[in-house]
């Protein structure tokens, strides 16, 4: 499939929404939490190809706002295999040149998870090839009601008025501020929503829905969605 590929017109920004770790389990008559421990594989795999095509960036759903609505068990369990991943693939990302970073309100997160986190942001700060991003705590909405709450304060405190609030002065101001908006947003497991994820920076990203479970996400899945959207016509609102 990588034939196939035009490299020079490659997405720069690919954002995944890890979907249907729960449903591969049950397929499997398991437990769910061994849906999301050989999700882990696909993982790997995603961001070690988005490395190997040199994209500029690869933002992952992770860990939404409202997945803290899950049993505390299945919490946990996401939680250690969070910094048993962030232990084991450090070695990795240095190698890739990955720099690693998180997005969402992620100081909500257990205080063990939150030190193995600082830890990797800063033994992979100087790396200059892909950021990858893992959305935690994440909610597109509440990204956009913490924009504008910084806009109020500053509108308030006179630094700012409101005739100078346009898209860009927002867009500077949403956890994604330095990176371009995703190209192509990729869902995993049939499902055909956005799930309040990167609700401002998705306005013009290109969607590719795919019935593959995430756990089962290979390389040559990446590389159909890719395909994909590079048969796309994208006129940003043009002609």
């Amino acid at each position: 499939m990588l034939d196939q590929l035009d490299l020079n017109r490659l997405p720069r920004h690919v954002a995944v929404i890890m979907d249907g770790n729960g449903r591969w389990a049950k397929k499997r008559l398991l437990q769910r939490f061994q849906g999301h421990r050989n999700a882990i594989n696909a993982v790997r795999t995603t961001i070690t190809t988005a490395a190997e095509l040199h994209l500029t960036s690869l933002t992952l759903y992770a860990f939404s706002t409202e997945n803290w609505k899950r049993p505390p068990k299945e919490i946990s369990v996401l939680m250690n295999l969070l910094v048993e991943y962030l232990q084991k693939e450090l070695d990795t990302m240095n190698k890739n040149n990955i720099c690693f970073r998180a997005i969402g309100d992620y100081g909500k997160l257990p205080d063990f998870v939150q030190e193995y986190l600082q830890h990797t942001f800063q033994s992979t700060e100087n790396n200059t090839g892909m950021v990858l991003n893992l959305a935690l705590n994440y909610g597109g909405r509440a990204e956009i009601i913490r924009a504008i709450q910084i806009l109020m304060k500053e509108v308030q405190e006179k630094s700012l008025s409101p005739d100078q609030i346009d898209e860009k002065l927002i867009s500077s101001f949403m956890y994604t501020a330095d990176l371009p908006d995703p190209d192509l947003i990729i869902r995993t497991s049939g499902e055909q929503r956005i799930s309040n994820f990167l609700l401002w920076q998705s306005a013009y990203s290109e969607f590719y829905f795919t019935d593959v479970l995430w756990p089962d996400f290979t390389k040559d899945d990446f590389y159909k969605a890719l395909f994909e959207f590079q048969q796309r016509q994208r006129r940003m609102g043009g002609t």
